[in-house]
């Protein structure tokens, strides 16, 4: 058990301590303590050590003991780096339930856990933080040649400072120095995230009364007829709204920013930058004294009444059901009843829309934790948190690692998303299901939110295990988009195709670029063209790295892999049999953009995926210029699903839904069905009724007329049954073992040795070994292992610690040289 009691240790008591490394290691590792630094270990602090034969790590003190390990001699601790402890009682607990639910390392959850700025280590690199203007006089020499060293390479380890200060311990100097704002630490120095900024107008209050306007009008309208204009749009919006942008001034008035710049500079109107939500949210929704409707409060009422027997409790409400309003209304009675808050979103781009509604109620008290944020505040927000300063935290899943003292509630919002679960490094977790458990140690509740709740979550619900809320109703009455099926089949054969849309889809997109609206279409592959393939002897190029064909990617005119990053030039002619019929298959975004932009030369378009991006602020400045009506279609991959939602977009065109549903996975109708309806959900806006446009090969297809008809749990029912007759979640629990090797035959022996040595134990719930759907990745050769366990029959906590003891087996013979072997629980 680990203790967090305030010990106290004499000068002369001979301590040990068990440290945390943040490394892949099965055991923690035990340290002496030096005699003068007995006083100030506690459980929780950071501490440096050496591990190996010269790397300098921060661990987290786990235990302290007076007994020194049996195996090895106890190496001294180099320093404490803690006043007091960062990790509080509850968190290490809940490490360790990670590191066991999920079959990692305590030291891989620790690395995922803590900001980079809180575990450097000889490899963590250091930057001078060029936004801080520091006094060097008050440095003192240590510090001035780190600064100096950092002028002339503006990237140095902590490894370099080591050799540059010639002694080991430096980490108390570089803590020093990153308290006093002076360098920047970091894994991989982030990007700062930026807000969103918007332009707001007022009139000045000079002209606020009749005959100061109307001398103000006289003068304008005959010198600037353009200003008057402005100025007359301005009143005429005032009176319908209280809130004025710059953009919309100008709209409304047909006077150009010219127009207005003159009248800011006469001190007509004051211009102010205010912080806003990328997102489209109807001003009275959120007013500071808002009232909830009937739905909204029988739903507040039934949540609080089922939190009373039950911890975790289910709220089912379509899109725009107002689900933001009751979540206000639970936070609010939490946190005056002296608790804290965790509010989990999926995605980044989300929590500006709801952070700055969400500060209207809170104020202060509320913080903000995701990783576009750069070191230094993510460091801000922990200390924060564990000061007890921040009342509600809104985060993505990184977030349940925060040191909360007191959680009361944990909000987890659109917990259907898959963005919930990690999937790269370990611990593989999902977000979801650790709040719950973290919920739970705090003897605090869980609210999981959704319009298309996951089938696990809907499963429990319907069980009892969870409680179940559902809201039917649209907030404000707003109708539900229009949803028509095209078939693509049909289309062609009347031949009224033009490239990749059918005609519907065309009329549609012309409708809403005549009445100034906005469209987003979708296709699921990012790139120009996904094959290329020789017409005479069918050769495709493949990567070198991985086992996938190569995607054309038109802005580059080259290859690339998806996978690895490797790109190669395009070949005009076949490598293998010398013709020059090469041609594209398939098509992705990039061809979409191009297509378009020929039939509609007049549209403005743009891209939203993976490659558009990757640069520093381009996503936000995509969702910009979409607010500012810069951009008439935008065309992107899933990104522009995840609940972004602009007041102007009528038409949502889905180019092939055919690839959504015809993915091979078990999950991919549920999956199908949540994106469809998550977008239909997005179209329209208040006053206009939005549309869908989805193409198809299939257009009877099951999941589709399920959307059509939002019947959600005709879907449940009708997936259930096939998941209980083929073994799938919810009715088992899965885990699967990747094993990983660069020569495919000793990774074939290798995984069915492995799989063998599971069948002794799990007979025929071992399925496998098998090649996954991409076989090498990154010149690794990959095969699967699949354990499929009944629900509520087999305890998965020994079937765990029984597959760790046949892993672990495995690795001390010969035959694993040269594995890896990658567990994922609960796989998505």
């Amino acid at each position: 058990m680990l203790e967090f009691a305030d010990a106290q240790h004499t000068d002369r008591e001979t301590l040990f301590v068990d440290v945390i490394l943040p490394l892949a290691i099965a055991k923690n590792y035990t340290y002496r303590v030096p005699f003068q630094l007995n006083s100030d270990v506690a459980v929780g602090k950071r501490v440096v050590v050496q591990f190996g034969k010269s790397k300098l790590y921060t661990a987290v003190i786990a235990s302290i003991g007076n007994k020194p390990p049996e195996k090895y001699e106890a190496k001294y601790l180099l320093d404490i780096l803690d006043e007091k402890p960062v990790i509080n009682e509850n968190q290490l607990p809940f490490w360790q339930w990670i590191a066991d639910y999920y079959m990692c390392n305590l030291g891989e959850v620790m690395s995922a856990a803590l900001p980079s700025a809180l575990k450097l280590a000889s490899e963590t690199r250091i930057e001078l933080n060029k936004d801080f203007a520091f006094d060097r006089s008050a440095l003192h020499d240590k510090e001035f040649l780190i600064a100096e060293a950092l002028e002339i390479q503006p990237r140095l380890t902590v490894g370099d400072i080591v050799k540059l200060l010639g002694q080991k311990t430096v980490m108390p100097i570089l803590k020093s120095m990153f308290e006093k704002n002076i360098i920047n630490i970091s894994e991989e120095v982030s990007e700062k995230y930026k807000p969103r900024k918007k332009t707001f107008i007022t009139l000045n209050r000079e002209y606020q009364n009749q005959d100061s306007l109307k001398e103000l009008f006289a003068i304008l309208e005959k010198r600037a007829p353009k200003q008057a204009d402005a100025v007359l749009a301005y009143i005429k919006l005032a009176r319908t709204q209280k809130d004025i942008s710059k953009i919309e001034l100008i709209e409304a008035s047909g006077a150009g920013d010219a127009s207005i710049k003159s009248l800011i500079e006469k001190e007509v109107f004051v211009a102010e930058e205010r912080n806003v939500s990328r997102l489209y949210f109807d001003e009275d929704e959120f007013n500071d004294n808002f009232q909830l409707n009937e739905s909204q409060q029988n739903a507040l009422t039934e949540i609080k009444h089922q939190f009373s027997d039950k911890d975790v409790v289910l709220l089912h409400g379509v899109t725009s059901s107002g689900k933001t309003q009751v979540y206000i209304r639970l936070i609010e009675e939490v946190i005056s009843s002296g608790k804290q808050v965790l509010y989990l979103l999926p995605e980044i781009a989300l929590t500006t829309h709801i952070i700055e509604r969400l500060r209207q109620y809170f104020g202060s008290s509320i913080g903000v934790y995701h990783s576009k944020f750069n070191d230094n505040e993510r460091v801000e927000v922990w200390q924060k948190v564990l000061n007890h300063d921040y009342k509600v935290v809104l985060g993505a899943r990184s977030s349940v690692f925060l040191p909360f003292a007191d959680l009361g509630l944990i909000i987890v919002d659109e917990e259907h998303e898959t963005s919930y679960k990690q999937f790269d490094p370990a611990p593989r977790y999902n977000a979801r299901d650790a709040a719950i458990y973290l919920a739970g140690m705090y003897h605090g509740k869980t609210l999981l939110g959704s319009a298309t709740p996951s089938f696990e979550s809907y499963y429990n619900a319907r069980t009892h295990k969870y409680g179940l809320t559902e809201m039917a109703e649209r907030f404000g009455g707003v109708e539900l988009p229009v949803t028509e099926v095209v078939s693509i089949i049909e289309e062609t054969k009347k031949k009224t195709m033009q490239s990749h849309f059918t005609s519907v889809l065309m009329d549609d997109i012309k409708d809403a670029l005549a009445n100034k609206e906005q469209v987003i279409l979708f296709q699921n592959r990012r790139g120009y063209a996904p094959v290329l393939i020789c017409k005479v002897c069918a050769y495709t190029p493949k990567c070198v790295n991985c086992d996938v064909s190569l995607t054309y990617h038109k802005s580059s005119g080259m290859l690339h892999c998806h996978y690895c990053g490797y790109k190669e030039d395009a070949p005009a002619i076949c490598p293998a049999c010398g013709s020059t019929h090469m041609e594209y298959k398939g098509f992705g975004t990039e061809k979409i953009e191009d297509e378009l932009s020929m039939l509609l030369p007049e549209a403005r378009i743009a891209r939203m995926d993976l490659d558009t991006t990757r640069s520093r602020n381009s996503l936000q400045n995509i969702l910009n210029d979409l607010e500012e009506k810069k951009i008439d279609i935008l065309v992107g991959t899933q990104m522009v699903a995840k609940g972004l939602d602009f007041s102007d977009v009528t038409v949502i065109g889905i180019i092939n839904a055919d690839s959504l549903l015809k993915y091979p996975d078990y999950r991919a109708n549920e999956r199908s069905f949540q994106m469809l309806a998550q977008v239909s959900g997005r179209a329209g806006r208040r006053g206009k009724q939005g549309k869908v446009v989805i193409q198809t090969y299939d257009p009877n297809h099951r999941v589709i007329k399920q959307v059509i008809e939002n019947n959600y749990l005709d879907l449940y029912m009708t997936e259930m049954e096939e998941r209980r007759s083929f073994h799938y979640p919810p009715f088992y629990r899965i885990i699967n073992l990747d094993i990983k090797h660069k020569n495919p035959d000793i990774l074939n022996n290798q995984a069915e040795y492995l799989a063998a040595e599971l069948r002794k134990n799990f007979g025929d719930r071992v399925i496998g070994p098998e090649f996954p759907l991409i076989s090498r990745i990154r010149n690794y050769f990959i095969k699967s292992i699949m354990l499929k366990f009944e629900r509520d029959v087999v305890s998965v906590a020994k079937a765990k610690n029984l597959i760790r003891d046949i892993i672990t087996q495995f690795q001390t013979t010969k035959l694993s040289k040269g594995s890896v072997i990658q567990v994922d629980v609960d796989p998505i």
